[in-house]
C-alpha cells in the first residue's frame, strides 16, 4: 500500500494529519469524524475523505476514524518507524539556523551531517553535527548512506552541488536555493522559495479582502 501512486498534493497533506493525530493521541481522543480534522487542519472535509480513500478503507461511516489506528497507519506511510538521516549542504546563516532547529519536534528526521566550502568551518561541530569539507561530500554521503539532503548553497552553486549530489546517489533534495534544479527522474526535489511565498502572502494580503477570500 505504501508504494501506491498518490496525488503530490495528497501526499503534502500527510504530514499535516500525522501531527494533528498525534495531538489527539496526547489529549487521550480515541475516534475523530473528518469533520473534526478539517476544522483543526483547515482542509475541506470532503478532501481529507479523498485523501484517506487512496489507502483503502481507514473509518467507519457514522464512527469516524480511530485515532490509533490511524495514527499507526500513517506511521507506516511516512516512515515514521525508523531514524531518517538527512545531510545539509551550505552552513550560512540559514543552513546555520537549520542545523540549529535539527527537526527537534517528535519526527524521526535527524540532520546527521553537513558540508560547507569555507575552511574554518571544516572538520568542526555546530550544534552536536559534525561538518565536512565540501571535496569530502561524496565519499561521506555514500559511506553514511544518506539519500536526502537540504540545499542552501549560493545560487550560482546549486547546479554543480546539484551534479556532485547525484554522482553520491541522493534520492532527495531539499532545495532552498532559487534556482531551479536540473536533476534525473529518479531524484526528488522539494523546492523552498522563502521570498516567492513572502511576495505571494503580501500579493493576497493586498489584493483580497477578507470577504472575498472563501
Amino acid at each position: 500500500m505504501a508504494n501506491k501512486k498518490i496525488p503530490r498534493a495528497t501526499a503534502k497533506r500527510l504530514p499535516i494529519y500525522f501531527r494533528y493525530l498525534n495531538v489527539l493521541k496526547d489529549a487521550n481522543k480515541q475516534r475523530v469524524s473528518s469533520t473534526e480534522l478539517s476544522e483543526a487542519v483547515q482542509v475541506d472535509s470532503a478532501t481529507i475523505r479523498r485523501d484517506f480513500s487512496y489507502f483503502g478503507e481507514l473509518g467507519k461511516r457514522g464512527y469516524g476514524y480511530d485515532v490509533e489506528s490511524l495514527l499507526k497507519f500513517f506511521k507506516g506511510i511516512l516512515h515514521q518507524d525508523s531514524l531518517v538521516s538527512v545531510a545539509l549542504v551550505g552552513v550560512g546563516s540559514l543552513g546555520s539556523a537549520l542545523l540549529n532547529f535539527n527537526f527537534h519536534q517528535d519526527t524521526n528526521l535527524r540532520i546527521s551531517a553537513a558540508f560547507d566550502t569555507k575552511p574554518e568551518y571544516a572538520n568542526t561541530v555546530k550544534s552536536g553535527i559534525p561538518i565536512y569539507p565540501s571535496e569530502d561530500m561524496v565519499k561521506q554521503l555514500k559511506e553514511q548512506q544518506i539519500d536526502v539532503v537540504i540545499l542552501t548553497v549560493p545560487g550560482i552553486k546549486a547546479q554543480h552541488v546539484a551534479d556532485q549530489l547525484v554522482e553520491a546517489g541522493v534520492k532527495g533534495i531539499l532545495n532552498f536555493t532559487p534556482v531551479r534544479l536540473s536533476v534525473p527522474k529518479n531524484v526528488q526535489v522539494q523546492n523552498i522559495d522563502l521570498t516567492n511565498e513572502l511576495q505571494t502572502l503580501i500579493y493576497f494580503i493586498k489584493n483580497y479582502t477578507e470577504d472575498s477570500i472563501e
